[in-house]
């Protein structure tokens, strides 16, 4: 039978989100309901909010989530009802020429819920990155929740469900951060310290964090960054050229997602260093560099999607990291919040003023 819970509605484009009733219904073959336990602020969802994503409004909010799985539907064998799992928006499809190529974290034709939650008028809601967690149950394909151990903290586990998970993997998998490596991370929000904390895991030399905001600076050293530098008083790319011997780099990682930010990224590398992409551009913006810099400098140029991550591989192993003390993922929950409190937190987001906020259930 059909459940009506709580959720976390944007209805138009930069309208303040409201709780309504919406209607979750029986998992279909494949898919699964979810009890959530706890959902991460993630600006994502303000760029939903606003019409950043698509129009394809109304949306129910919320997708950096963990929980546990009530009912599951005909055919899924890979959870059942009782496990715990944080939720992923890359459920591989195994059939695309990626997956068939052995590349399933790079997966085409990753898949959603095939049903659709509803208003009680029957509207159909758009679940932001196919989960739409601000709510009390959520409605995803089976694929899309990754069993992790159930004595994780669910407001911890949960952020691997997409911020912490890109900066980690920006560094460890895409960036290939290796033992000894000197690391730039340009952009200290929760995807910049996630990516300081990859590349502290990866065994990183150097990790220089670059930030406009001393806090921010203050909260990277705290998690592994060995150098800082604000970008507002000293030139980045200058600065993290004096901290490598004046060769720039191996890796460095662009987590704001500007032209400007990319540039200085570029600039701030070692010859055939990597730069790794992981900020979030919008669509009118542009870059401009010299094609011979770009052929002249060697190395390599990647943008990284959700840290270029396989959830049924990461997701367990980064949960057993934080288990046993190795990877602080509380640190990153600056503070936790009631589903009411969901437009309050994306002013606090804007102001960067949290690394998360999480709702808990």
């Amino acid at each position: 039978m059909a459940q009506q819970v709580q959720g976390v509605i944007a209805r138009a484009k930069g309208e303040p989100v409201r709780i309504e009733t919406i209607v979750v219904p029986d998992p279909g073959p494949g898919e699964a309901v979810v009890r959530v336990q706890a959902c991460g602020v993630c600006h994502t969802d303000l760029h939903y909010r606003e019409g950043g994503i698509n129009d394809d409004f109304p949306f129910l909010l919320g997708h950096e989530a963990a929980g546990t799985v009530e009912s599951v539907g005909e055919g899924v064998t890979e959870v059942a009802p009782g496990d715990f799992v944080v939720l992923n928006w890359r459920a591989v499809c195994g059939q695309c020429r990626a997956c068939l190529r052995g590349r399933p974290q790079y997966c085409f034709d990753t898949h959603n819920a095939r049903q659709k939650m509803t208003l009680l008028d029957g509207t159909e809601l758009s679940p932001a990155l196919g989960i739409g967690a601000f709510a009390e149950k959520t409605l995803v394909a089976a694929g899309q929740c990754t069993k992790v151990d159930p004595e994780a903290s669910p407001a911890a586990a949960g952020l691997l469900g997409c911020g912490v998970m890109a900066g980690i993997g920006a560094a460890i998998n895409t960036g290939e951060v290796g033992r000894g490596d000197s690391v730039a991370v340009i952009g200290c929000g929760g995807v910049g310290n996630a990516a300081v904390v990859g590349a502290r895991l990866a065994g990183a030399a150097k990790i220089i964090a670059v930030d406009i905001d001393d806090k921010k600076l203050e909260t990277a050293k705290s998690l592994g960054a060995t150098h800082t530098v604000n970008s507002r008083s000293a030139d980045p790319v200058e600065a993290v050229r004096a901290l490598t011997d004046g060769n720039g780099a191996d890796v460095v990682i662009e987590a704001v997602g500007r032209p400007e930010t990319y540039e200085q990224a570029f600039y701030a590398r070692d010859l055939a260093g990597t730069v790794v992409l992981v900020g979030v551009p919008t669509p009118e913006m542009r870059i401009d560099l010299p094609l011979l810099d770009v052929f002249g400098r060697g190395g390599a140029l990647k943008s990284s999607w959700y840290g270029d991550c396989l959830p049924s591989r990461d997701f367990p192993m980064l949960i057993d990291l934080y288990r046993q003390g190795r990877l602080d993922l509380d640190a990153f929950v600056t503070e936790t919040i009631e589903l009411a409190d969901v437009e309050k937190a994306f002013e606090r987001m804007h102001h960067g003023d949290v690394l998360r906020s999480v709702v808990v259930f």
